[in-house]
């Protein structure tokens, strides 16, 4: 198909069929996860599921990808559904317009095949990781920070989320470095090329341990636990 064709010198037909079959959930639709839910449509996954309660904020125009002048007081993943439809017809968005939180983690990610992380509290991170254990679906965890990233991948039987976030506090630095328009691509591109190696069981995943990007620095470093 035409629509994939500059894709298949990477990834091959096969790969784009289970691409097309595979089911993701993506956690939050802000700064993280609008590139990433158009990364996945525009590369070929066809069902994605997108979380998230909030309401588009003048505040969300610097980095938040859906985010326009248009949409402000707007739900985010309803943005989101509109927004994929015209970028990619193929790709069906469930919107869940509400929180994730311990009520209902189970029941929304239950079925899929890869979480990913775009959220921005570490309570919620673990209650959605456990979620991800009883129903044995891997995790891929991204965080943003001024300059600075972090993304891993991590499966049911990994320890990586507790040694990550032990001495984390709940929201994470970006409430203190924020956060500019480049990071958020940046780490959403890593978090997806994880979710697509996973999916097409293929390449390296950054797995027991973590990525650190300090891009003021132009460092990037993986620390193995």
């Amino acid at each position: 198909m035409k629509r994939y064709s500059r894709n298949h010198s990477c990834i091959t037909e096969i790969d784009q069929q289970l691409l097309a079959k595979s089911k993701v959930c993506v956690l939050g639709a802000g700064g993280l996860g609008g590139y990433i839910v158009e990364m996945l449509g525009r590369i070929g996954v066809c069902d994605i599921t997108v979380v998230d309660g909030d309401v588009f904020d003048v505040s969300n125009l610097n980095r938040q990808l859906i985010s326009n002048n248009l949409n402000i007081g707007m739900s985010k993943v309803l943005c989101t559904y509109n927004h994929m439809r015209e970028v990619n017809d193929e790709v069906k968005i469930n919107p869940v317009n509400k929180f994730i939180n311990k009520d209902n983690s189970d029941k929304i990610i239950k079925g899929h095949d890869v979480v990913v992380d775009a959220l921005d509290n570490n309570n919620i991170r673990k209650i959605v990781f456990d979620s991800c254990k009883k129903l044995n679906i891997p995790f891929v965890y991204g965080a943003i920070a001024g300059w600075y990233g972090q993304v891993t991948t991590i499966y049911p039987s990994d320890q990586t989320l507790d040694i990550l976030l032990k001495k984390a506090s709940n929201k994470g630095k970006e409430k203190l470095l924020g956060n500019p328009s480049f990071t958020p691509a940046l780490v959403a591109s890593i978090e997806v090329s994880e979710v697509i190696k996973i999916l097409t069981h293929k390449g390296e995943l950054l797995r027991n341990g973590f990525l650190y990007i300090d891009l003021l620095a132009n460092e990037y470093e993986f620390n193995k636990f």
